[in-house]
Order: structure tokens, then sequence, then C-alpha cells
């Protein structure tokens, strides 16, 4: 597992030592990463993110590869990730981590204006998750938020949520959702 693209390029990250994490496959974060680029209405220096179901921190890491501004890491089992983060001291300024059950966010510091979540699968738990940042105020208006199911799982959306895309890459399917309120 390794960054793709921006300033840290090719630096490895650790990898899980549980089965519990199923970390996003290195070329399916580089296809997410090219059609979120398409997406965005700013230059990633202005982009806040949030992963939440974290795991390894790997997504959010590689959006701090690429610029954003800011990178929030939620997730009830944090050392995987904060093990990663150490390997960015230079960053430690822009990342915050959460831990906690993403089914109750708290209140966030600040809106986001790109969410990533990749919770396990099939277990009903991106729904939940939704729910909450909806109702914690967590995604900004016109904000992009992207979910990673499996191929065969549905994805109940919750309104304000709209879908505005998605795409299949093997066992994996990803739901890039956008907040028009």
């Amino acid at each position: 597992m390794r960054i793709i693209g921006g300033l840290y390029r090719g630096k490895k990250l650790l990898s899980p030592k549980t089965e519990a994490i199923r970390p996003t496959a290195d070329k399916a974060r580089e296809s997410v990463f090219n059609i979120l680029n398409s997406k965005l209405n700013k230059e990633w220096k202005q982009i806040n993110l949030a992963d939440i179901f974290a795991g390894t921190g790997a997504f959010g890491l590689e959006a701090l590869s690429r610029g954003a501004q800011s990178v929030t890491l939620v997730d009830i089992d944090t050392s995987t990730l904060t093990k990663n983060i150490n390997l960015f001291p230079n960053e430690k300024n822009k990342i915050t981590v959460i831990k906690t059950d993403a089914s109750s966010l708290p209140h966030p510091q600040q809106i986001f204006d790109v969410i990533f979540m990749d919770a396990p699968y099939n277990k009903g738990l991106n729904e939940k998750a939704l729910l909450s940042v909806i109702k914690n105020n967590w995604l900004a208006p016109n904000g992009i938020c992207i979910v990673e199911t499996n191929a065969k799982e549905e994805l109940d959306i919750p309104s304000p949520l709209q879908l505005i895309d998605s795409r299949r890459y093997g066992i994996a399917k990803f739901w890039f959702l956008t907040f028009n309120n």
C-alpha cells in the first residue's frame, strides 16, 4: 500500500495486521481521485476532507499528499492510522483524528468539501454514518461524499444527498453523492 500521487507519491504506508481492516486498493483509490479531480470545483489546497471508517488513513493521507488544506480521520480503532500519520511529521498540523463510532459523529469543528466513507462491507454501516453526516452538518453545500461498498451491495441514499456517479472496480463499488440543500 502506497501513496499514488502528489508530494508524497510512492511513500509506503503500513498495512494492517488484522483482517478487520480492508484498505481500498491502490488502483481503485487512484481511479477515485481521478474522478474526484474532475468533479471538484476548488483546488486541493482549499479542500477540507474527512475520511470516515478511515482504517489505515490511506484515503485521507492521499488527499493530504495532493495538497488538501486539512484531513480529518475518523475510526473507532485508530491504531493503524496513527502509525501511518507518524510517517508524515511535516503534515501533522493538517491532520485531525477522531476516535468514535461513525453512526454518532460529533458536531465538526469545520464542514467538509469531500467525505470518503469505507465501512465494513454488507453491514449497513454506511447508511447509519450518512445519516449522522447529515444530522451533524459534516458536508458542505455542493460537497461530495464518496461511499465505497461491496460491488453487489446496495446503498440507501438519504435525502438531501443525491447520486451523481457510481463506478465499479473489482469487488468494490464507489458511489459519488452530492449535498444539495
